[in-house]
């Protein structure tokens, strides 16, 4: 297989970037739909990116976007629904539906090679809904390759929490450090084996033409599991502002995060607390056929968080302003 056409679904987010600029260093053309232009504007520069305006939930338009692809990489997810049994409509859409009519779509096209970002733990069992709207996306799927006339061949990635330069998890607890005294935590002996976005990115574009990955689920994780108070506390050290963190017993953990859900901007959800309850690590992170290595955050963390780079301390000088 030679893949030179990737239509990649979800590809202006923080994981969807790192990919699109694996391939992109390989000469793919690539295509990322958005409803949203001025989102994906950091992705025009890439000399073979093409960033079109398109609703991937309609199916007409799905169907348009895969015809004459090699390979599409479906990486929509969502952190925050409306609650529901066995998980929320938004959850269904984003993680069920979608990844779904994504299936439906290449089996229609005649697309050769579909890429599939589920998540670590991801289970019908599951404690959260994001878990097991993850765990029907992958069922999804499965049920409508294995049964189509001719083969696609599906490679599906479970990553633990991804951490990167611009990821919205370091860096938010590193942010609150250095605006609050005190860090109150939900969830704090939760653990996780968090994963480097370029270890992903790289597992993503070395399974794209490898046949020994097709039909495979692989777990994405670090080489090193932390709780989440270690993790909030390393990212206060590595920023220069470290904070007591002060761990919440249960109840009040939910009651916090009942509150967090009705503010502007969604930190935390009471889902969120429910995923921390199954530990997201892994016991064969990477397999051998990805060629991939993964870092630990001692070893990458540093260069973005110390405010060694412009940006960062431009960063820092706006939250210093109040911007």
């Amino acid at each position: 297989m030679n893949s030179r056409n990737i239509l990649i679904i979800g590809g202006s987010g923080f994981i969807g970037t790192a990919i699109a600029r694996k391939f992109a260093a390989r000469g793919l053309r690539l295509v990322v739909p958005t409803r949203r232009r001025e989102r994906a504007k950091h992705l025009i520069t890439l000399p073979t990116m093409d960033v079109v305006d398109a609703d991937v939930h309609d199916p007409g338009t799905l169907e348009r976007l895969v015809r004459d692809m090699d390979a599409v990489v479906s990486l929509v997810g969502i952190l925050h629904g409306d609650r529901g049994v066995p998980y929320g409509r938004k959850f269904a859409l984003a993680h069920v539906d979608l990844p779904r009519k994504i299936a439906e779509a290449c089996v229609a096209a005649g697309v050769p090679r579909l890429l599939h970002m589920s998540a670590l733990c991801a289970a019908y069992d599951a404690p959260s809904m994001y878990l097991r709207s993850k765990a029907a996306g992958e069922a999804a799927i499965r049920e409508v390759t294995e049964s189509a006339p001719h083969r696609v061949a599906v490679t599906m990635f479970r990553p633990s929490v991804v951490f990167g330069r611009d990821d919205r998890f370091i860096n938010l607890f590193a942010r609150m450090q250095r605006l609050l005294p005190f860090i109150p935590l939900g969830g704090a002996s939760g653990k996780l084996q968090c994963v480097h976005v370029e270890d992903v990115a790289q597992a993503f574009a070395n399974a794209l033409d490898n046949p020994a990955t097709f039909g495979r689920t692989y777990d994405l994780a670090g080489p090193k599991a932390y709780t989440l108070r270690e993790i909030v506390e390393f990212a206060g050290r590595v920023s220069g502002h470290p904070r007591p963190v002060i761990p919440l017993a249960d109840g009040v953990a939910r009651l916090q995060a009942w509150a967090m859900e009705f503010a502007p901007i969604k930190l935390l959800s009471r889902d969120n607390l429910d995923s921390l309850k199954r530990d997201s690590v892994s016991t064969h992170a990477f397999a051998p056929e990805l060629g991939v290595a993964p870092e630990a955050m001692e070893a990458v963390v540093p260069s973005y968080l110390a405010g060694h780079s412009p940006r960062d301390r431009y960063m820092q000088l706006r939250d210093h302003a109040g911007r």
